[in-house]
This record gives structure tokens, C-alpha cells and sequence, in this order.
């Protein structure tokens, strides 16, 4: 393991650990380096600036086109989202765009079975908030639960060892209701570019260490991560159309590029997603590590998945499958006709521009088969 990884899996464990039993301090930064985060991020703040109004509301029901037609029809999966700005959809105008109403259609999609959404998070959501959020999304009895929460605690400078107990302990109270989770990790806060060095390699490494210290918490609490990172790598950082008018939260491509990246593992923790055929040797890409190790290279490799496995002891949590999951355009959640309460925009059945529907590298949906992304009480304000 190249020497960076080492180092950031020791941090990583450190951090779970004091996270586990109660540490405090400043978390993954020195004392010497606060001051020149605290300055240089008063100025990457008035550099980027800030979204006015609130994400629009996606909650309702997807793809009940499926209960229309099924000869016994089941109740919708429910499926919640917690977590912060980005969990919340804050940069995109449409419902249907936010990472939420992507995620249920397509898991309707995949499952061929309505989709019920009840998204919780907020705009500057820390994990500190998450135990109220919890609240509300257990009293919707969901069946999976998607949290992507980070960025706020490395801006707003929360102890590190703080928010991962915080995140770890609403994942286990989640898995205790019965419920599945997926945690998309604290994004690469470096990718943003009105974040300048020095604070633009400060803001990397910790929010590096940060989302593999919340892969061991989740993994160890039952759930798997994604890794965020720079949102599946270089053309975040290469492309501004990724960004909103802020050039900080994510534009339409950028939360359907993010989607592709989750919707794989949220099938995959109900049991919906396709079993590879078996290797005759190892599989590229995919490796059965102890978690730290594996949580340290999942945050080096945007879009990595890691859960846990039963080590060689039986010990859940101590070791974990490392894997990169094929990433999928959402069929059928480019709306194609008006959902109710809201009007249509742009012609039926085509994505937003730049991207395409279908499985990648796997056979799925055509694209434009959007039987399955009807929903209501979502209009797109």
C-alpha cells in the first residue's frame, strides 16, 4: 500500500477510535494549521459566494406506473435521505434533478416497484444535526437510507472525532429499525476552485481523512460508503459545468454523475442488484482488506464501495470488500411528462445534456423507457 494510504488509514483508525470512545481535540488538523484555515477560508467564502433560496422539494412517490400493472401490487420502498446541501439538492431548479429523485427513480426502475421519497436533509446540515434528522426519517419506517454529510463539518471546523461518532451512531440507530444505509463520504473539498493554496491542500487531505474515518464508523455500524471524493474523479475538477452558479454545490450533471455513482450500492443493499458472474481469478478493482485499509484507498478512488465481510475470526466490521461498482445512467428519471403539481420542461424522455440513460456496461432499460418515473407531490419549482 503506497505510503500516503498507510498514513491516511492510521489517521483514519485514530479518529474512528477516539470517535468510539469519546475523544475530542481538533481532529485531523494540527494546531499550527487553524489560523490559515480560518483566514484562507474567510476568503474562499467571498469567493464563492451564496446560493439564494432553498432546494426544491422532491418527496412523493416514483414509478408508480409499476403498481399499475403488477398483479399484486406491493407498497413503495421508502427510501430517506439525510445529510447537508447536498443531500438536499441545493443548486439545481427542478425536483426531478436533485440526487434524491434521481436515486428513486431509478431504484424504482431496478426494483420495478414504486419508490416512496422522504428527504430530510438541509442546507448547512452538520453531523451534529443528523440525530434530528434521524428522528424524522425513522418515523417514515424506511426501508434504506441514504446520508451524505461531511463538507459542513470540515468548513465549519467540527471535531473530527465529534462528527464521526455522531454519523456512526445514526447509522447503527438506522440499522437497529431494520433499516439499510449507504453513506456517500465527505466530498474532496480540493476539487472547488475558488479554494486557493495553501487552504485548497489543507482542504484535500482532511477531507480525505474525514470520509475514511466515516467508512470505518459506517462500515463498523453496519452500513457501506461510497466515496464521494471529486465526485467520480477528473471531470469534476476539469469541468465547470459539474458546479452551480456557485462553482461549490454540484449543477444538474454533477448530481446525476454522483447518483450514477450510489444507485449501484443502494440496490445492492436491498438485494436488487445483479450478482457478477464468478471470476476464475481476482476481480480488477475489488479486494477484501482490513477496513482501515480499505477506507483509506476508497477515499483515493472516487466512487469506491466498502462493506463489510466476515474476516477470517468471523468479525464483522474488521474487514471490509473493497469494490468499484460499474456506474449506471438512472433510466427513467429524466421525467417525460409533467409529474403532478408541476410542469414539464424540456422534451419527453431526454436527460439533461451531456448525459444518456441506460446501464453502462451492463444490459438495463433502453433510455427514454421512463415508465417508471411518474411521481407525485414532486413538481418541479
Amino acid at each position: 500500500m503506497p505510503g500516503t494510504q498507510q498514513s491516511r488509514a492510521r489517521v483514519a483508525r485514530r479518529i474512528a477510535t477516539a470517535a468510539a470512545y469519546g475523544g475530542g481535540g481538533l481532529g485531523v488538523l494540527g494546531v499550527g494549521l487553524v489560523g490559515l484555515l480560518l483566514t484562507e477560508s474567510k476568503l474562499a467564502v467571498q469567493a464563492i459566494g451564496i446560493l439564494d433560496g432553498d432546494p426544491p422539494r422532491a418527496d412523493g412517490v416514483y414509478g408508480e406506473a409499476f403498481a399499475d400493472r403488477a398483479a399484486a401490487p406491493q407498497p413503495p420502498l421508502v427510501l430517506a435521505f439525510l445529510g447537508d446541501s447536498t443531500a438536499a439538492g441545493l443548486g439545481v431548479l427542478r425536483a426531478r434533478e436533485t440526487p434524491g429523485a434521481l436515486l428513486a427513480a431509478g431504484l424504482a426502475s431496478v426494483a420495478e416497484r414504486p419508490v416512496r421519497l422522504v428527504n430530510v436533509a438541509f442546507s448547512g446540515g452538520r453531523s451534529a444535526d443528523l440525530a434530528g434528522q434521524l428522528e424524522q426519517a425513522l418515523a417514515c419506517r424506511p426501508d434504506i437510507a441514504v446520508i451524505m454529510i461531511g463538507a459542513n463539518d470540515v468548513t465549519r471546523h467540527s471535531p473530527a472525532q465529534l462528527a464521526v461518532r455522531q454519523l456512526g451512531e445514526t447509522v447503527a440507530a438506522l440499522r437497529a429499525a431494520g433499516c439499510e444505509v449507504v453513506v456517500g463520504t465527505c466530498p474532496d473539498l480540493g476539487t472547488i476552485k475558488p479554494v486557493r493554496p495553501p487552504l485548497r491542500w489543507v482542504a484535500r487531505r482532511v477531507s480525505r481523512q474525514l470520509a475514511a474515518a466515516q467508512t470505518i464508523a459506517v462500515v463498523e455500524a453496519g452500513g457501506r460508503t461510497v466515496s464521494l471524493g471529486s465526485l467520480l474523479g477528473p471531470e469534476f475538477a476539469a469541468r465547470p459545468e459539474m458546479f452551480a452558479a456557485d462553482r461549490y454545490h454540484p449543477s444538474a450533471q454533477g448530481y446525476a454523475t454522483a447518483a450514477m455513482a450510489v444507485l449501484p450500492s443502494v440496490c445492492a443493499a436491498l438485494g436488487l442488484w445483479p450478482q457478477e458472474e464468478p471470476a476464475d481469478g481476482p476481480v480488477p478493482g475489488e479486494a477484501v482488506l482490513p477496513v482501515a485499509v480499505a477506507a483509506a484507498a476508497a477515499a483515493d478512488r472516487s466512487g469506491s464501495e466498502v462493506a463489510a465481510v466476515g474476516g477470517a475470526d468471523g468479525a464483522a466490521g474488521r474487514w471490509a470488500l473493497l469494490r468499484h461498482r460499474l456506474r449506471v445512467g438512472l433510466p427513467g428519471s429524466w421525467a417525460t411528462g409533467a409529474p403532478v403539481g408541476g410542469p414539464s420542461d424540456g422534451a419527453p424522455g431526454s436527460p439533461p445534456e451531456g448525459l444518456s440513460g441506460g446501464l453502462s456496461g451492463s444490459a438495463g432499460p433502453a433510455p427514454g423507457n421512463t415508465s417508471a418515473s411518474s411521481h407525485t407531490g414532486a413538481g418541479d419549482d
